[in-house]
């Protein structure tokens, strides 16, 4: 059913995300220094009032799409899962730009860190790092810690309560 990678054009991604939002122009200003990330200048499409009806920056093989809501549509924020060389880092980088963090950097299964952050658009973004040697931490049911979960299911709550 799916393309194969080497059957997209431009060298996409098979699935791309897409958020609806307020302001997508400083979504994209966000995005793009937070990570590193470029935006797909040709694919900016302004609407007569400035408004963006798609924007698109290329992080790694993926395209992130945006666009600004319009009256009488609902703001559909994204979740979000990105690959960083440093979870810290990144954080720092998006808590400087108004973003708020969910979970700290923290040991995940698979040899890896995992953070979370809260952009001032209500994405969650999932930032996954390799940590190579790490053990596998213990589950909560084990005694070890259930910060993974519970973070998330704070930052969620809350915002179902906005």
């Amino acid at each position: 059913m799916l393309l194969s990678t080497s059957e997209v054009p431009a060298g996409g991604s098979v699935l791309n995300p897409f958020a609806i939002v307020d302001d997508a122009a400083g979504l994209v200003t966000f995005v793009a220094e937070v990570f590193d990330a470029e935006e797909v200048a040709e694919a900016r499409t302004p609407m007569p009032d400035g408004k963006l009806i798609h924007a698109q920056l290329r992080l790694g093989s993926t395209d992130l799409m945006m666009a600004d809501r319009l009256d009488g549509w609902p703001a559909r924020p994204a979740l979000l899962q990105v690959w960083v060389r440093d979870v810290a880092a990144v954080l720092e980088r998006a808590t400087a730009r108004g973003a708020s963090v969910i979970t700290e950097p923290t040991p995940f299964y698979g040899e890896t860190t995992l953070g979370r952050m809260l952009d001032p658009w209500d994405n969650i973004w999932w930032l996954w790092a390799p940590a190579p040697g790490r053990p596998d931490p213990k589950p909560h049911w084990e005694g070890g810690t259930d910060t993974v979960f519970a973070t998330l299911d704070k930052a969620l709550r809350q915002l179902a309560t906005r």
